[in-house]
This record gives structure tokens, C-alpha cells and sequence, in this order.
């Protein structure tokens, strides 16, 4: 199944074939193509949020340091803001399934090699940190190259049901992965988490084996130095105004929601009184709203109006905190519910901004263009938790919520009033 790396593969007779949302023709069977690859990565992403829970148990377990545990955070974030730029270069200018296929596969040996050395009973905090910076540096170049190639599978309507399906798979992931997890640490052991995770990566990379996928090369990008490179995918989301602002908003976004995940434990425990069950109740209707919010997102579609619902998804969320920074102590049944609406359209942020993304960028720049993005949600949500953690210090949790809440309730109203931004959804 030999690939031409510069070219789009087209069919013979393409004439009559689909096009997909990047212009070329389809293949035939792109709906197999879709489904072996995403079939790889639901396993992929359901044994990483397993093994990811398992890490964190066992630090919470072995050092009960909120320390620890914040290191282990930055170490699972950080890498993916700072890398995934460079990340993006790489997915322009090389095969962005062999990208894809080495990642994945390079994540499974480091699962597999932690595994051996949990079993011979060489666990460490050093170990399980560096396995979290690992993890991080393949999902930075993991992810611009899988972004970068969806245009070039799916058909132009399909394409945000695509892009919504990997966080619909992350909310499935992250109500059921972390229970068994936990299930197979206390009964098999910390390694067999590890071993699961090393098998998940090996369906992944079997998904990508069997599924052809087109690329392009930007030859330009060979022979420029990184930040030229790096200057070029800037350029190729600034040409478009709307677009640019539409980032930045969504950037600021994240900043401002990215406290709230930090916050929601405290604000149980601190303002309603409850205990670590009333937290993961919280936490579990978050899940299930981001899984209905995704459902309704794939079923839908989303409409013509992709950068207006970004704008009424900031605007609830935003209603939504302030309203439980005005709950009494013993308002937490609506602060779940309110836990549950934020999450719906808080699924609805991701997709609608990568598919007006990857409409908008040349398919040559495309890695570049999603390794910007990558890195801006990346670095978005660690730098507002540190502001965030500032600000509640100060004023106590309650108000936090509330001027959270305003703040981006503000950002939804202004997002789309730019004449720019609503271009893009006359495009």
C-alpha cells in the first residue's frame, strides 16, 4: 500500500468520486479508512486515561503531596504547549501517518518499559514523571498530524462530527477508564494498568497501519529554518482576521475556565460543606454533560454558524459559573446541574473551532497551523490555573466563581461581534 508523500492520492476515475472537505476526491471506502483509525484511537485514549488514573493514584497513595501531584500535572501539559508548535512542523513536512504510527508506537514502548520495570519492583516517582513528559511529547506530535490529515478523510459535512468524535471519546473515556483502572491496580497490580495501556497503543498503531492516508509535504517547509517554518503557519492563520480573533477568544476562554476544574473540589468542600463522594459527583456530571454535549454536536452537525455557537457556548458557560457563585451552602444539587449544562457546551468549543480552522488554512500549512492552536489551549489552561489559584486565595471561592463566571459570560458576548468573525460563517 505505497503512498506518494507529496502528493494526494486520486482515485482513476475521480470524477464522480466525493470530494473531501480539502478538496481532493475521496476513496471509495473513507468511511473504513474513519472508522480503523478512530477504532485505534478509542482504545488508545480509554487505557491512557486508565493508566493516567493509576498514576495519579499511586502518587496520591505512596507521598499524599498536593505537590507531587501538581508536578505530575505541569509534567502532562507543559510539554504539549511548548512542543506541539514544532510538532506541527514535522506534520508538513514528513508522512503524517508515519508521524502518527511512530507516536503512538513510542508511547506503547514507554508503557511496555515502565510496565517491567513496576513488576521487577523498580517504581519510582522520577519513573512515572518521566513517563508523563513522554506521553506529552508524543501527543504534541501525535496531534497536529492526526488534525492536519482529517480534512484529507472525511467529506466537508462530516468534518466537525469527526473533529467533535475525539472529545466524545475522551468523555466516554473519562466516565468509565479511571473506575477500571483502578479495578486492575487494587486486583492485578500497578503494572498490568501499564501493560493495558502498552496493548491500547498497539490497536492504535493497528488502526493507522490499515487505514490509507493521504498527506501533502510543503516543500517550501524543507528548506526553511524552524522559524520561518514556524513564521508561516502564523501567517496562514492570521491572513484570515476572523479567524485569528476567534483563537485568541477561545484562548482567553480557556484561561479563564481553565481554574474551575482546580476549583470545583474546593468549592464542594470549602462552600458546600460536602466530602470527597459530593466531589465525584461533580466531576461525574461533568463527564456526562461533555458526553451529551458531544452527542448533540455529532447528531446535529452544528450548522452553518460555527464561530456564533462558540460565542453562545462561552456565554453559558459563563451563566452557568457566576450562578454558583450565588448558591447557599446548601445549593450543591444546583451546582451539579449546573456542573452538567456548563459541560454540554463546553463540548462545544473544540470542534466548531478546529473544523473553521482547518476550512481556512492551506492543507500545506495545516500542521502548523493545528501545532499553533495545539500549543495555545496547551499553555492556555496551566497559566489561568495559576491565576485562577491567586485570585480565589484572595477573594474566597464563592466570588471566584461569580467574577469567573462574568468574565467569560463577557467573552461570549463580544466574541461575535467583530464583522470578521462573523464572516467566517458566511464563508
Amino acid at each position: 500500500m505505497a503512498e506518494n508523500p507529496r502528493t494526494v492520492p486520486q482515485p482513476p476515475s475521480a470524477s464522480d468520486a466525493p470530494l473531501s472537505a480539502a478538496g481532493p476526491p475521496l476513496a471509495k471506502n473513507w468511511l473504513a479508512v474513519i472508522a480503523f483509525i478512530w477504532a485505534g484511537q478509542a482504545a488508545s485514549m480509554i487505557t491512557s486515561f486508565a493508566a493516567g488514573y493509576a498514576v495519579v493514584w499511586y502518587v496520591t497513595e505512596s507521598t499524599g503531596s498536593a505537590l507531587v501531584l501538581a508536578f505530575m500535572n505541569i509534567a502532562a501539559m507543559l510539554p504539549i504547549g511548548l512542543l506541539s508548535p514544532f510538532g506541527g512542523i514535522v506534520a508538513d513536512k514528513h508522512n503524517r501517518k508515519l508521524i502518527m504510527i511512530a507516536a503512538d508506537g513510542a508511547v506503547g514502548v514507554i508503557s511496555l518499559t515502565a510496565g517491567l520495570l513496576i513488576l521487577a519492583g523498580d517504581v519510582s516517582i522520577p519513573l512515572l514523571l518521566a513517563v508523563c513528559v513522554a506521553r506529552a511529547v508524543g501527543q504534541a506530535f501525535h496531534t497536529p498530524a492526526m488534525m492536519a490529515a482529517m480534512p484529507m478523510l472525511v467529506p466537508d459535512k462530516h468534518l466537525l462530527r469527526i473533529n467533535t468524535l475525539d472529545q466524545l471519546l475522551a468523555a466516554v473515556a473519562s466516565i468509565g477508564a479511571p473506575a477500571f483502572g483502578i479495578f486492575l491496580y487494587t486486583t492485578l497490580g500497578f503494572s498490568s494498568v501499564m501493560f493495558l495501556d502498552f496493548a491500547g497503543a498497539c490497536i492504535a498503531v493497528a488502526g493507522l497501519l490499515l487505514a490509507k492516508v493521504p498527506t501533502v509535504i510543503d516543500p517550501s517547509a524543507e528548506r526553511q529554518h524552524v522559524l520561518a517554518n514556524l513564521r508561516d503557519g502564523w501567517r496562514a492563520v492570521a491572513k484570515t482576521r476572523g479567524l485569528l480573533l476567534l483563537i485568541g477568544g477561545v484562548t482567553v476562554g480557556m484561561m479563564i475556565f481553565g481554574p474551575l476544574s482546580a476549583m470545583c473540589p474546593l468549592m464542594t468542600y470549602n462552600h458546600f460543606g460536602g466530602n470527597g463522594y459530593d466531589a465525584s459527583i461533580g466531576e461525574a456530571a461533568f463527564g456526562v454533560g461533555m458526553l451529551v454535549g458531544s452527542g448533540i454536536l455529532m447528531a446535529w452537525g452544528g450548522g452553518r454558524r460555527l464561530a456564533g455557537l462558540i460565542a453562545v457556548a462561552a456565554v453559558i458557560v459563563g451563566a452557568c459559573t457566576a450562578v454558583c457563585g450565588f448558591l447557599p451552602p446548601d445549593g450543591f444539587p444546583v451546582f451539579v446541574l449546573m456542573m452538567g449544562t456548563m459541560a454540554v457546551a463546553c463540548a462545544w468549543f473544540n470542534g466548531p473551532l478546529l473544523t473553521l480552522t482547518q476550512r481556512h488554512v492551506p492543507d500545506e500549512k495545516m500542521g502548523r497551523a493545528m501545532g499553533l492552536l495545539t500549543a495555545a489551549m496547551g499553555l492556555a489552561t496551566p497559566v489561568g490555573v495559576a491565576i485562577g489559584g491567586v485570585l480565589a486565595e484572595q477573594i474566597g471561592i464563592a466570588p471566584f466563581f461569580l467574577v469567573d463566571g462574568l468574565a467569560c459570560l463577557a467573552l461570549g458576548l463580544v466574541l461575535y461581534l467583530p464583522r470578521s468573525v462573523r464572516a467566517l460563517d458566511e464563508a
